[in-house]
């Protein structure tokens, strides 16, 4: 039930029927109200330094966008740099210092995005927290050269460089009629950053078997279908979810599968059951002129 309404959600964000698109004309007072106490959220904000450069990455829409890979592939050109974030779906809370040189809490404490940051990036400080500026603070206190902030475009009280990840969708509105959780403000700068001419994705298969299941818990999972090889079937859970033994067992009982085909992002929440897996790998592939820009911004703000 729960995983019908997660995609009948999503289709009603970004590819709504004839009925979904007259369902949101009718909340439409509410979007104009939620775009406006957005704008004057921004109005009222004074953007504070930190005394370390910061680096948002960011998108306007709600769900996926690629801001992990993206975050990922720019930190491996600094030297300690600090990934924060909020740490959805994790079950905790406050502020929780992932890694530092080491590994410090399991997934169910960092969350998965923050976990696969932690197992990715080797010279990376990652913390979680829902006050990004406590962990900021943190992050400078630690030594780190900058901070990268994943999903960070709507904090307008931090001094930031803002990359903002274009996400196409035929639904322009503000939540709760469309995707849109803010819309680009006026004055605000930000660098608009596009797949295709910024940056590349190239995917491979890590274990390929002859039949495989595609099992995912991101959000707008349709968006593996242009990378996905042969696959028997799709299973779809929602975002962040936490998939235990006896399902993922069920699953493979079921189906027949040789192997679950997952993302990296499931793979930390997953290694741990010793269960024949099949891993789609994601990197990106930078433009120069992205990386001379992020770098000219850290190095300046350094001086």
């Amino acid at each position: 039930m729960k995983r019908s309404l997660v995609q009948w959600g999503e289709s009603y964000l970004y590819h709504p029927s004839r009925v979904q698109k007259i369902f949101s004309y009718t909340l439409l007072p509410l979007s104009w109200i939620y775009c406006l106490l957005s704008f004057i959220r921004y109005r009222l904000s004074t953007p504070k330094k930190f005394g370390i450069p910061v680096v948002s990455v960011g998108n306007l829409t709600v769900g996926g966008s690629g801001k992990t890979p993206l975050v990922i592939a720019l930190a491996s050109h600094f030297k300690r740099p600090a990934i924060v974030l909020r740490g959805y779906g994790r079950q905790s809370k406050g502020m929780i210092v992932v890694k530092d040189g080491t590994i410090l809490c399991d997934t169910l404490i960092s969350g998965d995005e923050a976990m696969l940051y932690a197992t990715t990036l080797s010279n990376a400080v990652v913390i979680v927290s829902e006050k990004r500026e406590f962990a900021i603070i943190e992050a400078k206190s630690r030594g780190c050269t900058m901070v990268f902030l994943d999903d960070g475009y709507g904090k307008h009280g931090i001094v930031k460089l803002d990359l903002l990840i274009d996400v196409e969708t035929p639904n322009t509105f503000c939540l709760p009629s469309g995707a849109y959780r803010e819309k680009l403000l006026s004055g605000k700068k930000v660098i608009r950053v596009r797949e295709g001419e910024n940056f590349t994705r190239h995917v491979t298969v890590l274990n390929p078997t002859s039949c495989m299941i595609l099992v995912t818990a991101i959000a707008r999972p349709e968006r593996l279908n242009p990378y996905l090889p042969e696959v028997a079937e799709k299973i779809y859970f929602e975002d962040h979810h936490f998939f235990t033994l006896d399902e993922l067992q069920g699953i493979i009982r079921r189906t027949g599968a040789t192997s679950l085909l997952i993302t990296q992002k499931d793979f930390v929440k997953i290694a741990h059951f010793n269960l024949t897996l099949s891993v789609l790998m994601l990197s990106l592939e930078l433009d120069e002129e992205l990386i001379t820009t992020v770098k000219d911004y850290v190095y300046a703000t350094q001086d």
